[in-house]
């Protein structure tokens, strides 16, 4: 499945080049594998291989300086994680060896002291422009499996005004992306008190709601392995065995995408940058997909020439606010009890509630019961697993066309490519939901218990990672989409994007099965355009030769 080796060579002709390696990536990758067995399929990642199996989730990780190192590995050409010190640093050239890193390594030439997660990098400046509320936690990770090695694997459908319009099987694929990633729709419902705090926020949120809209387990990404353990999903599971057992496909890390090639307005490959040796080489497709983020996804097209009037427009984040409080009249349950502040982590103790969008409530509820508390509780018995509970509440934005990314020609970034800037402004609209989530995340704190802390807070925009909109999907090409229901782009015929990036709907729950499950349909779109190929004389063959 990989070409890993220290010699290894790039095809000339593939049928489908794939840019990017999380979830969405990983899903075309899968979905070609079981539907079109005979297409040879390349998939190109910037980032280095973590794992063993390619794509793993790091909580997979047992070993806690492996994980730190994996997340570190993660973290692009400036990385800012401890590493271990008896560690060696990645073997890819265009890595900073750790010896010159210093040990200010927890954020990296940020005077705005911008918080920055395990795994990931912030963008490291543009991020801002004078007089506007800009992103200043916009973060990525630069690694196979994407973000899918660290996200929290939350999995709920969108409902209501969440639900795009434009594909009428939105529901089957939504049932595809669930089977590609694992989820679980009733995860931990035997952890301590998960009962009492869904039987409480069903009391103060269910009356007046739809059924599908009422206060259930959250769906996770997760299951049990065979000796007990858990297994977190990350591209690794999405791949499956039909990717891993294709001798047809190849994951190429550290191997970035620079350029989509167009001729005639049709993709026909790509150029490729392998960043361990510095040479740049040219695949020829039939199809490409670019799966890079929200972010990088329309860099790349830009840097292409590939500049739709939407691209990089209708950028969208998910205001978050964050609370905890500790559960009133349970008692302590024995065992699994922490000394100290917990990582407030899912764990196997945790339980995960969700408290879904609605469109007369446009916030989404992700309530997570912790070890223990994430700060030292003063002059009280240490808490008993799960009595702690964290609320994250999630706003729907204010979707403008103004709120966009702007690429420069003229100065690069540090992978080489255009650079971006951020435009991006909180809305009167967006100002009043978070008014309005504040009072709901304190209803459902007053109904679970008593406040840890003085009031819920507003976390720095970016902080949710749940970028979407700069390559949205339309039904249309009327300017205000960069793709069809397919995912194809406007006007370049076999070019293809996915990603959270490609979601039209202003969303307040994660979105990343929302964003695989519309991967799933473009990815079969491709497969019935090579089946037809195989059966009659497709123009696509004799443009590129393959």
């Amino acid at each position: 499945m990989t070409q890993d080796a220290a010699d290894r060579s790039f095809p000339a002709t593939v049928d489908v080049a794939i840019v990017g390696s999380g979830p969405t990536g990983a899903a075309y990758a899968r979905i070609l594998s079981e539907r079109s067995p005979d297409a040879v399929i390349a998939l190109f990642e910037a980032g280095p291989v973590l794992a063993d199996p390619p794509g793993l989730h790091v909580k997979n990780i047992a070993d806690a300086g492996a994980r730190t190192l994996a997340q570190r590995h993660s973290e692009g050409v400036r990385p800012h994680t401890m590493p271990p010190r008896t560690v060696p640093a990645p073997t890819s050239t265009e890595q900073p060896a750790e010896e010159n890193l210093g040990d200010d390594t927890t954020t990296y030439a940020d005077p705005a002291k911008r918080v920055v997660r395990a795994g990931t990098h912030l963008l490291p400046d543009g991020f801002q422009q004078p007089g506007e509320d800009g992103i200043p936690a916009l973060a990525m990770s630069t690694n196979v499996g994407g973000m899918g090695a660290h996200w929290t694997c939350a999995c709920p459908r969108p409902g209501d005004g969440e639900r795009p319009d434009v594909r009428a099987d939105l529901d089957e694929l939504l049932d595809e992306g669930e089977r590609l990633l694992g989820v679980d729709r009733h995860p931990f419902d035997d952890a301590p008190f998960a009962d009492v705090v869904r039987d409480r926020l069903a009391e103060a949120y269910d009356p007046g709601r739809a059924p599908d809209r009422r206060v259930r387990p959250m769906p996770l990404a997760v299951h049990r392995r065979p000796d007990g353990g858990l297994l977190w999903s990350g591209s690794d599971v999405v791949f499956g065995e039909a990717t891993r057992s294709n001798p047809r496909f190849t994951l190429f890390p550290e191997a970035q995408a620079v350029r989509v090639l167009v001729e005639d307005e049709r993709a026909v490959g790509v150029v490729v940058h392998d960043r361990r040796t510095g040479t740049d080489h040219e695949v020829r497709a039939r199809f490409v997909v670019v799966a890079a983020d929200a972010l990088r996804t329309p860099q790349l097209l830009w840097a292409s020439g590939v500049r739709p009037t939407a691209l990089g427009r209708y950028l969208n984040d998910q205001p978050q606010l964050v609370f905890a409080v500790r559960l009133r009249d349970v008692a302590g349950t024995p065992g699994g009890h922490k000394s100290g502040p917990a990582d407030p982590a899912i764990a196997e103790s945790s339980g995960v509630t969700w408290v879904p969008y609605t469109d007369d409530e446009p916030f989404h509820g992700q309530v997570m019961q912790l070890d223990a508390s994430p700060i030292p509780l003063v002059d009280q018995d240490e808490p008993a697993p799960g009595s702690i509970v964290g609320l994250g509440w999630f706003c729907a934005k204010d979707i403008q066309e103004s709120d966009r990314l702007e690429f420069d020609d003229e100065h690069l970034d540090e992978y080489g490519l255009p650079k971006p800037s951020v435009h991006y402004r909180l809305t009167e609209e967006d100002h009043d939901r978070l008014a309005r989530a504040k009072v709901a995340i304190l209803r459902a704190a007053d109904a679970l218990g008593s406040p840890i802390g003085d009031a819920p807070f507003t976390l720095a925009s970016g902080a949710s990672l749940h970028y979407q909109g700069t390559t949205r999907m339309g039904s249309v090409d009327d300017g205000t989409s960069v793709c069809g229901p397919t995912s194809e782009v406007w006007g370049v015929s076999g070019l293809y994007v996915a990603g959270n990036n490609v979601i039209p709907t202003s969303i307040a729950c994660n979105p990343t099965l929302l964003s695989v499950s519309l991967a799933v349909g473009g990815a079969r779109d491709i497969a019935d355009r090579l089946a037809a190929a195989r059966s009659s004389a497709d123009p696509v063959v004799a443009a590129t030769g393959v």
